[in-house]
């Protein structure tokens, strides 16, 4: 994520056609608050999910220090037993460079289109199929997808590509959420260049942790301090 999350993040984190139907009518709203590094230095860190009525919902991270913000959001629906998103917008500012996208995702025309600082090649549109998401809200799915055990496998289309987003569990890890040392499951994406960690307790709706390195360097790192 060159500066900015790619939850499979973000991070993201921060989570697609067979990973979203059992626990589609248990979405509940939370916040929670992050320890966070970005570009090197300490940082503060949130994710939120809030319901927006009629069958929508909004997920978003955002995180901020001295040097830089990165702020992310997607509005999604349910139907028909899966999560699909409609918007999103990322935002991102360090020293003197700043990024702003935004995306639709038109499931009567079956397209998605993205518009802002994106080259004229990715504005689209590209064809969606059901169960397609954006690198944010895989990050929900991910989540809930562990605890059925179920494959971590999912298509992403994100600034006018398509990806296959594979996760592979790779061990166990007590982590501290709110005080109290919890049991969670490690999970990592790898690409040629980035590399994704994530540690999931159960019973948690988001990340306990997550970890991205690029070229071997850590770029960001987010630890949660409390959800509600």
């Amino acid at each position: 994520m060159s500066g900015r999350i790619r939850f499979a993040p973000a991070l993201a984190v921060l989570l697609a056609a067979a990973g979203t139907s059992a626990h589609a009518a248990s979405l509940e709203p939370f916040t929670a608050d992050y320890q966070a590094r970005y570009l090197g230095m300490q940082a503060t860190g949130s994710m939120t999910l809030a319901a927006l009525g009629g069958n929508r919902w909004k997920y978003s991270l955002d995180i901020s220090n001295q040097l830089g913000s990165l702020s992310q959001s997607t509005v999604f629906e349910e139907h028909q037993g899966r999560l699909r998103p409609l918007s999103s917008s990322d935002r991102a500012a360090a020293l003197m460079k700043k990024k702003n996208v935004d995306a639709t995702y038109d499931w009567q025309t079956g397209q998605a289109t993205w518009s802002g600082d994106v080259k004229p090649e990715r504005r689209g549109p590209v064809k969606l199929q059901p169960g397609d998401m954006d690198a944010l809200l895989i990050n929900l799915a991910v989540t809930r997808d562990l605890a059925d055990g179920k494959p971590l496998s999912y298509r992403m289309v994100d600034e006018g590509r398509v990806r296959q987003m594979q996760w592979e569990v790779v061990g166990k890890e007590a982590v501290t959420v709110d005080g109290a040392s919890k049991q969670a499951t490690k999970v990592v994406r790898r690409t040629d260049k980035r590399e994704m960690y994530v540690w999931l307790v159960p019973g948690m709706p988001v990340p306990a942790r997550v970890l991205q390195r690029e070229n071997g360097i850590d770029t960001v790192d987010l630890t949660v301090k409390s959800v509600r």
